[in-house]
Formats: structure tokens, sequence, C-alpha cells
């Protein structure tokens, strides 16, 4: 499958695309890494490659950067084809997972590293080098070794040296997986803040889901070398087009049955397990009367109430409480309906439902998503 965000030559917003990638495939031997990319990057966005360890994220970052050659199609960076550009010629700042800093030069020096390279006037390397550590809030570091900083500050300092020489594009290579949990979450909020006040195109890859949904304008979810889906954060995440993107991204239920009649926009399925849900119809999907379909609906898109409740407009099915994984403000319930165990996260309001209490799931149409499932008809 090959999806683009835009086609190459179509203008965005901020001028047009960045980086696009024609008909680019990758083969190691015989084996492929990446099958048959095609993928334009608008000028000025944060873009995140998603997607388990091997699915061509890091592979596809790496060919963009230079560091590999694609084996069939083209790279074109800011319009100009780069296949056979050396990285020190693509302009481009990188930061990879382990940051890659010179253990035995000063911050400054590992800062001012691209710029001296350029032949740089001493002043202005001063000047763009004590603006870099301004803005990664580390302006008094500079006479320091790595070694003496935190891994956090470390990671600002590779941020640092790839912003300084004004990049045409950044590329981020896992850059926040060797840090712990809170810090991890303070510098996405780090990274976005300085990428929207340089307005500079950023390639982002990570495995990492909360931190591609919570940083991007456009998440590129990836498996196996395919894009398996492209939008904004919202779109993947809550009307994911394949099995593998609602399986991926969060917590899934999937119920499989059959559409018995579409009115109105919507859908009455009636399930494998039991039961009968309605489901809200993406146009751009139709689905007729007679389709097999597998409805995939979110476990915070299902409210429990106390058992026997009124359906309201909503799909009720009855069922009980199996475990509950207490999360502070939330709780994780696993549920058992008819043969099935179902997920469903609910904010605590007062008392979490307790394990074997009876509740009633409460589906709305417009939280099922219909996914083919292909070949099958009734």
């Amino acid at each position: 499958m090959s999806v683009a965000l835009d086609t190459p030559e179509a203008p965005g917003p901020s001028g047009g695309s960045a980086v696009a990638l024609h008909g680019v495939v990758k083969r190691f031997a015989d084996f492929v890494a990446v099958h048959r990319m095609d993928l334009a990057i608008e000028t000025g966005s944060f873009v995140t490659l998603l997607g388990p360890s091997g699915c061509g994220k890091t592979t596809t970052l790496r060919m963009i950067a230079g560091l590999e050659q694609p084996s069939e199609g083209d790279i074109l960076i800011k319009g100009r084809r780069v296949n056979d550009v050396p990285i020190h010629k693509r302009n481009l700042g990188v930061v990879f997972q382990n940051y890659a800093l010179f253990p035995h030069k000063t911050v400054f020096d590992n800062v001012a590293f691209g710029l001296k390279y350029r032949k740089m006037a001493r002043d202005e390397i001063r000047t763009r080098v004590t603006r870099a550590l301004e803005l990664v809030q580390l302006p008094q570091v500079g006479d320091r070794l790595p070694s003496q900083l935190s891994g956090g500050q470390q990671q600002r300092i590779a941020l640092a040296r790839a912003i300084v020489i004004e990049p045409d594009v950044l590329l981020l290579d896992e850059p926040l997986s060797a840090l712990d949990a809170n810090l991890r979450e303070e510098m996405r909020v780090e990274l976005k803040r300085i990428q929207r006040e340089l307005g500079v195109t950023t390639v982002f890859v990570t495995h990492d889901q909360s931190e591609a949904l919570a940083m991007s304008d456009r998440v590129v979810v990836m498996s196996q070398g395919w894009i398996e889906q492209l939008g904004s954060p919202q779109e993947v995440y809550d009307r994911p087009a394949s099995e593998f993107v609602a399986g991926f991204l969060g917590h899934s239920n999937m119920l499989d049955g059959q559409v018995d009649r579409v009115a109105s926009g919507i859908a009455e399925v009636t399930l494998e397990a039991g039961g009968r849900l309605y489901a809200l119809v993406d146009p751009s999907r139709g689905v007729a009367a007679g389709d097999r379909v597998r409805v995939v609906v979110r476990a915070e898109k299902l409210r429990l109430a106390d058992a026997h409740a009124p359906a309201e407009g909503q799909t009720v099915l009855e069922g009980r409480v199996e475990a509950v994984d207490y999360q502070g403000q939330a709780a994780r319930y696993f549920l058992r309906w008819r043969d099935r165990t179902l997920q469903a996260i609910n904010p605590i309001d007062g008392a979490p439902f307790s394990e074997g209490a009876p509740v009633a799931i409460a589906l709305r149409p417009q939280d099922c998503v219909l996914l083919p499932i292909e070949g099958a008809k009734a």
C-alpha cells in the first residue's frame, strides 16, 4: 500500500513539500524493508513515523538522511532529488537515540561542530551557539563536558547541535527512548515548543504511540514496510483504517458481525457472539446489507453503568467485571460479555466497579468503527 500526505506538487499552507518520496523501495538482499512508498511531508510540519520494531520507519528516516540508499525510487528535499547527495550536503539536522555527542569536547564545541565544518566566522559561530543553547534552555553549560550533564540535558544539547545549522529538515530517531517516563513527558513538550518556535520541518521516528499522538501534525502508521494509515492523530486514533492500526494504537475491542441494513448513515449489525449494535457508517468506507464486518470500539469509548441502565440511544450489553486495573484517575476494566472479554477504560467518579459486579456496557453508534472483512459476504 502506498499513500501520500499530499501530492508532492501540491503546495500546502506553509509552501509545499519539504520532503517527498516517490516509489521508494529498500531491499536488504532478499528482504524488502520498505515497499514502494509515496509520501510528501509539508513544509513546517511535524510528522511521525510510527510502528513496531522492524516496520521500516528507521530505514525510511535513514534514507531521507542519506545514511541508506533507496533500492528504487526518488527522494526529494525542497524539490531537489538527493538520492546521490551525501548526508553532509543535505542540510539536515539529525538527533539519534544515543545522542552521539563527542565525549572529549565541551558542550559549546559539540554544538558548534557543524558550524565549524561549514567554516563559519568565529563571531557568527558564538552567536548561533549561544542562541541554540538559549532555545533549549541550557545557556550556562557551554564549558561543561557531556559526562557532566544529565540524560535530559544531553538530549537537549544533541537537539541544539542539530538546529544550530538552521537545517531544512530535522530528523529525530527515537530521541526520547533513553529517558525515564517523567522526563520523556517533559521533553515531548519541549521538543514541540522548539519545533513550533523554529518552524522547522520535523520527521520523528518512534514506536511509542503516546509520543506520536501528543506531538504530531500527521502520523504515518507503518507495518512490515507498508504505510497502513496516515492522518492527524485524531484521525488515526478515532477512525483506524485497518485492524493493525486499531490494535497498535490504544486498547480496542473487536467484534465480528453481519450488516443487516443501513439507513440514514447508521448500520444495524448482528454480532456473531449474539446481540445487535448500531454503528455510524463512514461514507468513505461504504457498507451494505449482507457485508461481514469487524466492529472496532476503543476501550475508553465503552461506558459502564449499573446493570440494567437504560439505553438512551445507545447499544447496551449486559456484562460482568472480571478484573480491575486501577490507574489513579481512571480504571481499566476487563469485562465478560457472553463468551468474550472486553476492555473498558473509564474515569473513576467515586468508587470503581468491583470484581464480579454486573454492569451495563454502553456503546454509541459514533464510537463504533466498521472495518470490512475482506472477501466476506454472508
